[in-house]
């Protein structure tokens, strides 16, 4: 059988070559990484490749199957869908419908003004507040984003960097006024911010103190909020930039690696706070390049943390990581075709061993979703869960020629990265020089011409095109609820007790300055109704603000 296939691709070879084709057509054939892909692989591919070693068994060192020993078969991947619009009672309907038809997480979209710390009434919010996310100035629109959800029984997410310590202190201080025990909330925060300068833009303060928040907000939340994810490192925005598989693995491995030397350095034991660490992936078009993704990126992960960083508790070694299917591949022409990207990502996050999973809706090229489509989202979730067959066994493309080369293929290519950045300095050192942005830009850069030249085809773009497609329903934001919601900051800044407010945020400055943990600080300023962008202005009065450097 060996021969016979050996001779069937060579004669492959032979006919396209007759037939005017390259010589070789087929080992011309890259990934988006620029790996080479072979027309058929054999074990020759995986020839001394030591399985106890690098593969192993689900739930155990080096990670590479899996983070648990029953995945799946144990318990479902949460099913999220990433939602926030307009102001509070908008975003919680939305929830409230989500949750009705299955969603078994929240995850909370801030609008802009909210991500960089800008009350709705400030003057550069004009015309931000809650389009891109729910508008959140203080405790009380908190309390409205959450009213009849039972906060210790959901898990939450929140996308939320620059101003996470604030968002979770109002997250923890609406749970404590209904009375509940805040060890028993769980959720995350993203809280990367090293991704904000590299490809987002979301940030405030400077490197160095936007590492500090970080640090103590580490320290505080696995003391008070245990079961709390403290950060989701994120290589998802990355690659929504234009950043290859390749890249998205190695600068996010890289801001991994340098959250953990930040907190060892202010003194925590990495035992005690890599156990919460938890990761954010895209998932692309190429399916077997993002399975083996995930992969390659677990079993580099565990040995980062217990060869480079000595960490000895297991759970320490694990890579956990939400997944969000690609934006950036969605598009505004024949938008019903989103549906099948969507689902053809979501199914390679399975595949790959995702814990959490949010699935974009195929009109988000062109807007917030809709309910329905939000509805289709979720659905092809609970399809893939519920009738694909795919969660049944674990680690299902494990051993395939092709998934492990490529595995042991990615792994490479970014532990070459990871060595170009450790000979930059580190992770903070090669963001300031502008080296991570540059690899971003080049990579989008080409990928692009190779759109525009037809060597990527993007179905209804650059082919496959429809003339006068007809329009599809989709959500508007009702441009009234802006000035309802800066009316009710501007009641909230007439009725609260002054005397608390102002004290409250002289102790958020004094921290800043002091070297003082934060996050008590910042709890006790957001239960006084000061504002996340109040909070935020105390701390900027101390910290400065970051100015982007410019990359040639």
């Amino acid at each position: 059988m060996t021969g016979n296939l050996k001779t069937q691709v060579s004669g492959d070879q032979a006919s396209a070559s007759k037939s005017g084709a390259s010589a070789d057509s087929a080992a011309e054939l890259e990934d988006s990484s620029h790996i080479p892909v072979k027309p058929l692989y054999t074990p020759a591919d995986v020839k001394g490749s030591d399985y106890e070693h690098e593969i192993g068994y689900p739930g155990e060192y080096p990670f590479t199957r899996g983070v648990q020993a029953t995945m799946y078969r144990g318990r479902l991947w949460t099913m999220r869908q990433y939602a926030g619009m307009g102001d509070a009672e908008e975003s919680n309907k939305r929830y409230k419908y989500l949750l009705a038809h299955g969603t078994t997480g929240l995850s909370v979209a801030f609008d802009l003004p909210t991500q960089i710390g800008l009350d709705s009434d400030n003057p550069l919010a004009a015309g931000e507040v809650g389009k891109v996310g729910v508008a959140i100035d203080s405790i009380e629109d908190m309390e409205r984003l959450f009213d009849g959800i039972d906060l210790t029984q959901i898990s939450t997410s929140m996308t939320i960097n620059a101003t996470a310590s604030i968002l979770l202190a109002l997250y923890v201080a609406v749970a404590r006024r209904r009375g509940a025990e805040i060890r028993k909330l769980s959720g995350t925060v993203q809280n990367d911010v090293l991704k904000e300068y590299i490809a987002r833009g979301t940030y405030i303060y400077p490197p160095q103190q936007a590492m500090r928040v970080i640090t103590d907000m580490f320290a505080w939340a696995n003391e008070h909020v245990p079961e709390w994810n403290t950060i989701s490192i994120s290589g998802y925005h990355m690659r929504e930039a234009g950043s290859t598989a390749v890249q998205e693995v190695a600068f996010t491995l890289g801001n991994g690696m340098a959250y953990v030397q930040a907190a060892i350095n202010a003194g925590l034991d990495v035992d005690k706070f890599a156990p919460r660490l938890s990761f954010f992936f895209n998932a692309h078009n190429n399916f077997l390049e993002e399975v083996a993704k995930f992969r390659a990126a677990r079993r580099m992960w565990a040995r980062i943390m217990r060869q480079y960083f000595k960490a000895e508790n297991p759970r320490s070694w694990m890579l956990r990581f939400h997944t969000q299917t690609a934006g950036s591949t969605l598009t505004a022409q024949q938008p019903e075709n989103n549906i099948v990207r969507t689902a053809i990502q979501a199914l390679a996050a399975v595949m790959g061993g995702t814990q959490s999973l949010h699935t974009n809706s195929y009109d988000e090229a062109l807007a917030l979703p809709t309910e329905q489509a939000a509805r289709i989202a979720l659905r092809t979730q609970q399809i893939i869960a519920y009738e694909s067959g795919a969660p049944q066994t674990i680690d299902p493309l494990a051993g395939s020629y092709h998934v492990e080369t490529l595995t042991n293929e990615i792994e490479k290519h970014a532990a070459e990265y990871l060595g170009k950045i450790e000979a930059l300095g580190g992770m903070l050192k090669a963001i300031e020089r502008g080296y991570v942005q540059q690899q971003i830009q080049n990579a989008a850069y080409e990928y692009q011409q190779a759109v525009d030249r037809e060597q990527a085809i993007v179905v209804g773009v650059n082919r496959f095109t429809v003339e006068g497609e007809k329009p599809i329903p989709i959500q508007r934001i009702d441009p009234a609820l802006e000035s309802k919601q800066v009316e009710r900051l501007r009641a909230l800044r007439a009725w609260r007790n002054e005397q608390p407010w102002k004290d409250a945020l002289t102790q958020v400055g004094e921290a800043a300055r002091s070297g003082a943990n934060l996050m008590p600080r910042i709890v006790a300023a957001v239960e006084a109704n000061a504002t996340v962008g109040e909070i935020s202005d105390a701390m900027r009065k101390v910290f400065g603000e970051y100015k982007e450097a410019v990359v040639i």
